[in-house]
């Protein structure tokens, strides 16, 4: 343990962390006195959040959860004043949302881990029932913009979780849980308006009728989206190497991205007795290109994406029996078409000019089938052992492409709209290809004393076109003091290779490699919980892990296997409530992830993230929220000799009333309040860097919402 968590010079932010927590600890006061039991004074003071389930899945308190966890409820999403899903998950430690040149879609950067434009290493459930497209891997661009308002709480887990949750559980697994009948308890509606042409509305519903749990949901969001100058792209790149032979400059830049979306959500919940249906629907029109999928801006360009999810489930309830049994079956429809100018009018690659811009055109469908059984035997005492098994049918059953240029880059005809023609059947970017996963874990909850847990897990997965992966996880929890719960955790994980590295043909970018093997992941976790008081708890967490396999492109631009990566880091986190009118939450990370074949930083994510938030309730019908968020000291990847990226503040203010406690809530939210300069990285490349001065992040913007209860 002392070699691990060691602390070379390069570490001192982390040992300088760890010192100053544990000098608060050995001079914390003995709260050990009588008095109500743990669990009683944690439900007290900190409510439902205190408890997580996708640790186990199983409901234990976070302190004593077998993984390091977040929760956040629906109370502190209203308090925050957010109205999109990556508003609140930027406020979890060790979580920074990146954004992706494609339509700014988020990328869940944990712990230093992310993609260079897509975002497979985080796994995504939604009632525990997974959003991964496996085109990409990741959520697809139907998750840009995720509403909030029937969210009942949000799960967070650091670390790998395949040892339960299989692929992609990789960096970490976010679960977002929704509101049930008796969270919405009646009908309720709302909307709001402001910056970029923001408007937005929703109603939520939530009843019994005839021995029927019903809950329901339906919203509708548009948006221009922010316009920050983009001062050069791709585009001028190019005119840079050809107007030297007389060819005329056509970049678009500076100017703005494309970031509008409309979004159409809905779901709904029906529960009788054991048995519990649901089923949702999002439709994602005129969805722009942020800042270009080539990274040349793309003003028209815009794609649109459908999702429907239908979800059984059956849940034994009764109480008297060592066994509980569950048992699942989800199916879901995903399909993604884009229209899309990879490079502006006038553009010429060396091989003629494209009169209307570079024309590309693909679109995909998918379908995915789970089946799931799990039980949970308690009969032996002392351990709670959980078995699983399940199947799964991951197809990407149609493809379509149009375009108006040949693979060489020459324009086909006169490169205009008109010539645009499909290639589906000729030189596609991909054909259909189907995947069957069968999945087998058990995990045991094994209570060696009192204060003494061990948790034990081992999953196997086997897939069609790779073959099978194994994955263990350990986790040893300590009562240490009725305050102090300490906590050492093993554990491994894996992606599994996306379609479109395995399969891609005919894409100048990349070619796809069907021998690919899965990336890897071991991590080391410790972690210190210390409640100093009923109302304020602490946290120091400490991770290394290393990366294998990592699946990148070689000089020919396919698919490899190859290299890997080491990252070590450290994680403080606080909660204080010095009064009942003050709630303070504030938390620290500092991470290096280095790539081990060169020594050197593996880039573009944060080093240091902090945030801080702070509600105060003057009165019983108001509520201020001041948060901040800090992203600082971020690296360029390897050969990319531009300055590291600068360091961001920006500062967010919600103001919320509810006039005399009645039905009616109003608030007005201020993002980036000082209007700060916030950049994310752009990834390296040559001949020249497409995007050098990085992708620009919205400045200030004000949105007013409003609600009532019917």
């Amino acid at each position: 343990m002392r070699h691990l968590f060691s602390s070379p010079p390069h570490l001192k932010p982390l040992a300088t962390a760890g010192l100053v927590l544990g000098l608060l600890l050995s001079s914390s006061p003995d709260v050990r006195a009588a008095g109500p039991t743990e669990e009683e004074e944690l439900s007290m003071a900190f409510g439902d959040k205190s408890f997580v389930s996708i640790a186990t899945g199983s409901r234990v308190p976070v302190a004593r959860a077998p993984s390091i966890a977040t929760v956040i409820t629906a109370e502190d999403i209203v308090a925050m004043g957010a109205t999109d899903l990556d508003e609140v998950l930027e406020t979890v430690p060790g979580l920074h949302v990146a954004r992706s040149t494609l339509a700014y879609t988020p990328m869940y950067t944990v712990r230093g881990i992310r993609g260079s434009i897509t975002n497979p290493q985080v796994l995504m459930l939604v009632n525990g029932m997974p959003q991964t497209r496996i085109y990409a891997g990741d959520r697809g661009i139907n998750w840009g913009g995720q509403p909030v308002e029937n969210i009942a709480r949000i799960e967070v887990i650091r670390g790998p979780g395949s040892a339960l949750y299989g692929a992609d559980a990789y960096a970490g697994v976010i679960n977002i849980t929704t509101k049930t009948a008796a969270d919405i308890g009646g009908t309720r509606l709302g909307g709001y308006g402001g910056s970029f042409n923001t408007v937005g509305g929703w109603v939520l519903h939530g009843s019994r009728w005839g021995g029927v749990d019903v809950a329901g949901y339906l919203s509708f969001n548009s948006t221009d989206g922010a316009r920050p100058t983009v001062q050069a792209d791709a585009q001028t790149g190019l005119d840079n190497i050809f107007s030297p032979f007389g060819v005329p400059p056509v970049s678009l830049a500076p100017g703005p991205p494309n970031s509008a979306r409309k979004i159409l959500d809905g779901a709904l919940d029906f529960t009788m007795d054991a048995w519990r249906f649901r089923t949702s629907y999002k439709h994602v029109t005129g969805l722009g290109s942020g800042t270009g999928v080539a990274q040349a801006l793309d003003p028209k360009g815009r794609s649109s994406s459908e999702r429907v999810d239908l979800d059984l489930s059956w849940h034994d309830l009764s109480e008297d029996k060592a066994w509980d049994l569950m048992g699942r079956a989800n199916l879901s429809h995903y399909d993604e078409i884009s229209h899309l100018f990879l490079f502006p009018a006038g553009t010429n690659l060396g091989k003629g000019t494209f009169e209307d811009g570079m024309i590309g055109a693909p679109a995909k469908w998918e379908r995915h089938l789970r089946l799931e059984a799990t039980a949970v035997y308690t009969g032996w005492a002392q351990h709670r052992v959980r078995l699983g098994t399940g199947f799964t049918i991951q197809d990407m059953y149609r493809n379509r492409e149009t375009k108006n240029f040949n693979p060489d880059f020459s324009p086909i005809g006169t490169g205009s709209l008109e010539d645009e023609i499909d290639v589906t059947d000729t030189v596609p970017f991909t054909t259909p290809h189907k995947r069957q996963v069968v999945h087998a874990y058990v995990q045991d909850e094994w209570a060696l004393t009192p204060d003494l847990s061990l948790t034990a897990g081992l999953r196997h997965d086997r897939y069609s076109d790779f073959g099978g992966t194994t994955h263990p996880r350990l986790a040893l929890v300590w009562e240490a003091s009725y305050d102090i719960t300490a906590k050492l955790m093993y554990g491994s994980a894996f992606r599994a290779p996306a379609f479109s590295e395995l399969y891609v043909i005919n894409n100048p970018a990349a070619i796809g490699n069907p021998d690919l093997r899965p990336e890897t992941l071991r991590a080391l976790e410790a972690a210190v919980s210390w409640q100093a008081a009923t109302r304020t708890r602490l946290g120091l967490n400490l991770y290394r892990f290393k990366q294998s396999n990592i699946i990148r492109t070689d000089t020919a631009i396919t698919f490899q296997n190859q290299g890997q990566q080491d990252g070590q880091g450290v994680e403080l986190e606080a909660q204080w409530e010095p009064s009942r009118t003050w709630h303070l939450v504030g938390s620290y990370g500092y991470q290096r992830t280095v790539d081990s074949d060169i020594g050197l930083d593996a880039g573009l994510a944060p080093r240091q993230h902090a945030n801080l938030r702070a509600d105060w309730r003057p009165a019983a019908d108001w509520l201020a929220n001041l948060q901040a968020n800090w992203v600082a000291d971020r690296r360029r990847e390897a050969n990319d000799i531009r300055p590291k990226v600068p360091d961001y503040t920006t500062v967010d203010l919600n103001l919320r009333t509810e006039p005399g406690g009645g039905p009616w809530a109003v608030a007005l939210t201020v993002r980036n309040l000082f209007n700060a300069d916030a950049r994310e990285p752009s990834t390296y490349g040559v001949p020249y860097v497409s995007l050098p001065f990085d992708i620009p992040l919205p400045g200030r913007s004000v949105l007013l919402q409003f609600s009532v209860r019917l």
